[in-house]
């Protein structure tokens, strides 16, 4: 299955600890593959895992979650749709690692769900939806 959308750190949170009705549903709406999450995001979530109360827990909750969301290979195709991206905000000192999320949604033509639109909407060519509104 080619993926259409890739998951926002954000997102998969929301899917990992409130899991609201309106994410969970349209997510169901989605065949198996259809839905993935960058490295970046996945190394986010890891980072988070290491940070809690409770790493045993939130380490299960993200293995349950990798088993529905496929983790997608950071690779020379989004190393490359970086540069634009990056160049075109360069102003902005923050959000690098929604740049590289970005560049990578872009590389695969898949459009980002995100409960920050605002945020993504400044990358050139990246596609991006609120799956909570």
């Amino acid at each position: 299955m080619t993926p259409k959308y890739m998951l926002d750190t954000n997102m998969c949170i929301y899917l990992m600890k409130n899991q609201p009705a309106q994410v969970a549903d349209r997510f169901a709406q989605c065949y198996v593959g259809e839905v993935v999450m960058s490295a970046i995001t996945f190394a986010e979530l890891s980072y988070g895992v290491s940070v809690s109360s409770d790493p045993t827990r939130e380490a299960e909750n993200l293995s349950s979650l990798v088993e529905d969301i496929p983790v997608m290979p950071f690779d020379q195709f989004a190393g490359a749709a970086y540069g634009p991206i990056r160049r075109a905000t360069r102003d902005s000192k923050k959000d690098h690692l929604d740049k590289l999320i970005a560049a990578h949604a872009k590389a695969l033509s898949v459009t980002v769900v995100t409960n920050n639109l605002k945020d993504f909407d400044k990358y050139p060519g990246v596609v991006a939806e609120n799956w909570l509104v």
